[in-house]
């Protein structure tokens, strides 16, 4: 193989590794802030619920409520609380 070829199999091997880092970084930075909004969502539900039950307050811990918090995480837990004051 002549030089030029090695050069430019070697730069399309970086060219495709890189890409390859790349598409794997994205869904790896989202996945690991949704659990980490996962991870503090449940520990404010658990939180609120223990808190709350001095006070008569609690959000019931089902799998809607669980799926809401554990996506939306701080929030969720507000948007629940919230929903429950209205209904």
């Amino acid at each position: 193989m002549n030089p030029f070829g090695s050069i430019l199999a070697f730069a399309a091997g970086l060219l495709v590794l890189w890409l390859f880092c790349k598409l794997l970084s994205f869904p790896l930075k989202v996945l690991w802030k949704l659990v980490v909004n996962a991870l503090l969502g449940a520990v404010v539900l658990f939180l609120f619920n223990f808190i709350g039950g001095f006070f008569s307050l609690s959000i019931p811990i089902n799998a809607l409520n669980a799926l809401i918090t554990g996506v939306l995480g701080v929030p969720g837990v507000i948007l629940l609380l919230v929903l429950q004051w209205i209904l």
